[in-house]
């Protein structure tokens, strides 16, 4: 009698672990399965034009030519993009005492919420002295992981777009989406709006899927380094 209960319990247990064990696995399979997520983050929009370049070329309308460039590329990967902004918006409320700060938080809350393996913030730059030119990407100095692959990113849209004085990567603490976001965020300046010939350059497409190009193509090489 107490070896027909010892088998009767032993059995039971064995079911149960089983169980367990056939749940786990079916986690592991769906997340395995699960599209990697990426957040594309096209900066400025709406009534916040971002940087004047030469001529009146606004940064927001480059930032979001581009950023479409990058979700494109991107979903031809097999990722899963999600944006900030697909259209000429800002994430803020009309009726918002101070837009640009309600636009950037609600940004980082997005990014918050999507959980994303890491966001690319499209962006152009700007200089005083209108010779000043060059892609240029931007972590947070405290995040090795954030460094790894501005690095990535630096070399790819240094040898895509053949730039005679390649810039490197740089650190940086100040930046608000740099501070806040609660994952891998890299800032991409895609180049200068005021220096005259790289404006003309960003402003053909066919140059502008060359930046997104190396973007994507950046992404995939790190998160083949995660592997």
């Amino acid at each position: 009698m107490k070896k027909h209960i010892m088998e009767l319990l032993m059995g039971c247990f064995l079911l149960v672990c089983f169980y367990y064990l056939s749940r786990e696995a079916a986690v592991v399979t769906v997340e395995m399965n699960q599209k990697k997520v990426i957040v594309v983050d096209c900066g400025h929009g709406g009534s916040d034009p971002g940087m004047i370049g030469i001529d009146g070329l606004k940064e927001k309308d480059f930032n979001l030519a581009i950023g479409l460039k990058v979700k494109e590329s991107l979903e031809k990967r097999d990722f899963q993009v999600v944006m900030t902004r697909d259209t000429d918006t800002g994430l803020y409320e009309e009726a918002s005492n101070n837009k640009k700060a309600q636009d950037m938080q609600k940004r980082i809350l997005l990014i918050q919420e999507v959980k994303p393996v890491l966001t690319v913030s499209i962006h152009q730059n700007s200089y005083e002295d209108s010779r000043v030119k060059g892609p240029q990407v931007f972590y947070y100095r405290d995040s090795p992981q954030g460094e790894k692959l501005a690095k990535i990113l630096q070399e790819k849209l240094n040898e895509y777009l053949q730039v005679e004085r390649p810039r490197e990567a740089k650190g940086n603490t100040t930046y608000y989406l740099l501070r806040r976001s609660p994952g891998v965020l890299n800032i991409v300046e895609c180049g200068f709006l005021t220096n005259p010939e790289e404006a003309t350059m960003l402003s053909h497409e066919e140059y502008q899927q060359k930046v997104a190009e190396a973007v994507a193509d950046g992404v995939v090489q790190y998160m083949n380094g995660m592997k």
